[in-house]
């Protein structure tokens, strides 16, 4: 093969838009005829109504193939104005439409009025360290300090417990918050009503009709709840409770009452980092979000973003990929606090950046640690029966702290929901031993399939300690002992939802694009249908009929590569992970076959040079 080209060379001028390939004007069931790809899947048009997204491009005055990202993504032509520029104030729901949010509320202020001592009870993660953080900042900006208890993950694990609710009783507290957290911690707040604790939960987790002993429970996801917004992470729900302890303190005359723009930034970072859908108020929230984000005026946040190496903008990408995994290693180093310390930014200047760079470091031994779990649990998924519709594995010595990323990985990898099992003897991390031993589990869904209601399921059928989630996403605690028992459960209770969602599944394509086409003003235009994540996907695009003309596997397993069409127009880019996918038979071939080519287009710089990479995701080899 020829040495790696220029990137985009022959690419034409700034009117890319205009060369988009005209086989994306006829949608087809089978994109490109694409039936069965390289990694199995079947392509298709995202948007399948050709008519409609001409309607959005005359109403939006964008261009064509912006009228098929929207149309695709089911946005009419009337949405797609807010759509396009989404506003808090168009966005963002009535406080008082939460059930108990009124109450909660006044509760919280009337103690702050009575100056007792409030403490935030934070789940380890991004979502409660962003939901932790807001609350303190404003009862900061309001003159009040909140006092923080976040559990240790290995061995507290997640949610409230009765040890830690004596602790905090015996340090003065009058009043406790829980965030991201509590809404199925029946048995810690029964204990906590018993040592006269009042507790306030502030949640966004699937829970039953029964609610937990508390003084009032904010979730938008409690079965008696009118508000709709039950696709809220609880950064989101927590701004909601800002909004209404601002709009209430206000009424009672208060003064220093914080601007809450200020605040958007946490609220976008734990949205975009718990994966919930970037639909309606999330979209607003982090489409703001970002901005704040961007002037980096959260010393915790600019400190983590400077270690990080994060320059310019930051987008759904940094918060996702950057910020966030390093935000969740001070969970895996026995300092589940320093997340949402950091986030606070109370710290002086240097102990803020002396907290970033740490997390920086652990983040990246939990890297090389993920690896290795990784390989392991590929090995076990690989050699279970290909009838399983759940992909549950599990091994001693696997650490609580990195295994949800390997269930996303597994995931991602297998097309089925997946739930990774570290287990130990008694939550202290010692190696099992006997039938004693206890897992702790975490677990990713595919779309259309509720993981973390089958998992309610398990634990009320007393197959679990404990366990919950929402849609995509769970978490439990399972005896040794009980685990093939779980997988019987789940793959009964969710074969026919998987099998469902499984035979819907394809990779859906934004448009097929001309080599020709690929240049910074498309990239500009796409970028507007952003933010993109769960729920609002970043654009695939396709190219048809292409050479590959360089090919060389680089560190990580990844393949640097690049395409050449029959004009001799061309495109450059990286294939991440091409090991797992098998993307990398293909691609470093000797003599490859013409292919069609799926991936996202990306912006990048190196050494002050300006390139537009696409980072391929799936192949498919042309019919001749």
């Amino acid at each position: 093969m020829q040495g790696e080209p220029a990137l985009n060379d022959k690419v034409a001028g700034p009117d890319g838009p205009a060369q988009i390939s005209d086989k994306t004007h006829m949608p087809a069931s089978a994109l490109l005829g694409v039936i069965a790809s390289v990694t199995g899947k079947r392509w298709t048009a995202r948007c399948q109504d050709m008519r409609d997204a001409e309607s959005i491009s005359l109403k939006a005055q964008v261009p064509d193939f912006i009228g098929q990202m929207l149309s695709g993504r089911e946005i009419s032509s009337e949405q797609s104005a807010p759509f396009l520029d989404p506003k808090l104030r168009d966005f963002l729901p009535d406080p008082s439409s939460f059930s108990d949010m009124d109450k909660a509320s006044q509760l919280i202020l009337d103690a702050m009025d009575a100056g007792q001592k409030i403490t935030i009870f934070a789940d380890y993660d991004v979502d409660g360290g962003t939901s932790a953080a807001q609350l303190i900042r404003w009862g900061k900006a309001m003159g009040h300090d909140f006092g923080l208890y976040v559990p240790d993950r290995v061995k507290e694990g997640y949610g409230p417990n009765a040890g830690a609710f004596d602790i905090i009783k015996a340090n003065g507290t009058q009043l406790v918050i829980t965030v991201d957290c509590g809404a199925a911690a029946k048995a810690a707040l029964e204990h906590a009503a018993e040592i006269d604790l009042p507790v306030i939960v502030v949640d966004h987790h699937l829970m039953d009709e029964d609610l937990p002993p508390a003084l009032a429970v904010i979730n938008p996801n409690r079965k008696d709840d009118k508000s709709g917004q039950g696709h809220m992470a609880a950064a989101g729900v927590t701004f909601m409770l800002l909004v209404a302890l601002s709009r209430d303190a206000k009424r009672r005359e208060l003064s220093n009452v914080p601007n809450l723009l200020s605040f958007l930034d946490l609220a976008a970072l734990g949205t975009i980092c718990d994966v919930v859908s970037l639909t309606g108020v999330n979209r607003a929230l982090v489409s703001q979000g970002l901005k704040v984000l961007s002037a980096r005026n959260n010393a915790g946040i600019a400190a983590l973003a400077d270690v990080a190496g994060a320059s310019g903008p930051l987008g759904t990408y940094h918060g996702g990929f950057v910020l966030g995994p390093r935000i969740n290693a001070g969970g895996r180093i026995g300092k589940a606090n320093m997340g949402a310390k950091l986030l606070s930014a109370l710290a002086p200047e240097a102990e803020l950046y002396a907290m970033a760079q740490e997390l920086d470091r652990v983040n990246q031994e939990r890297k090389e640690l993920q690896d290795t779990v990784l390989s392991q649990a590929l090995e076990q998924a690989r050699a279970l029966p290909a009838d399983q519709a759940v992909i549950i594995v599990a091994s001693e010595g696997w650490h609580p702290g990195i295994i949800g990323i390997v269930a996303g990985r597994l995931k991602d990898r297998m097309g089925k929901p997946a739930i990774v099992i570290g287990i130990d003897e008694d939550g202290t991390g010692k190696v099992a031993i006997g039938k004693g031993a206890i897992g702790k589990g975490s677990g990713r869904s595919i779309k259309g399939v509720n993981l973390g209601g089958a998992i309610s399921k398990a634990k009320a059928a007393g197959l679990l300690s404990s366990g919950g989630g929402h849609e995509m996403a769970g978490g439990l605690t399972v005896a040794k002992n009980k685990i093939k028992l779980l997988s019987s459960f789940l793959n009964a209770e969710l074969g026919e939802a998987v099998a469902e969602a499984r035979a819907k599944a394809s990779l859906k394509i934004d448009a097929v694009l001309s080599p020709g086409a690929v240049n910074h003003e498309l990239l500009e235009q796409a970028a507007k249908v952003g933010p993109f994540g769960a729920g609002n996907p970043q654009p695939l695009f396709a190219f048809a009929d292409m050479r590959i003309t360089y090919a060389e596997r680089v560190r990580g397993g990844h393949v640097r590569c690049a395409f050449e069409d029959a004009g001799g127009l061309r495109v450059s880019g990286i294939c991440f992970r091409a090991e797992e996918s098998g993307l990398d038979e293909i691609l470093l071939q000797a003599n490859p076959p013409i292919v069609h080519v799926a991936g996202r287009l990306k912006a990048d710089e190196w050494q002050g040079r300006k390139r537009i990479d696409l980072q391929v995701q799936d192949i498919s080899i042309a019919s001749s």
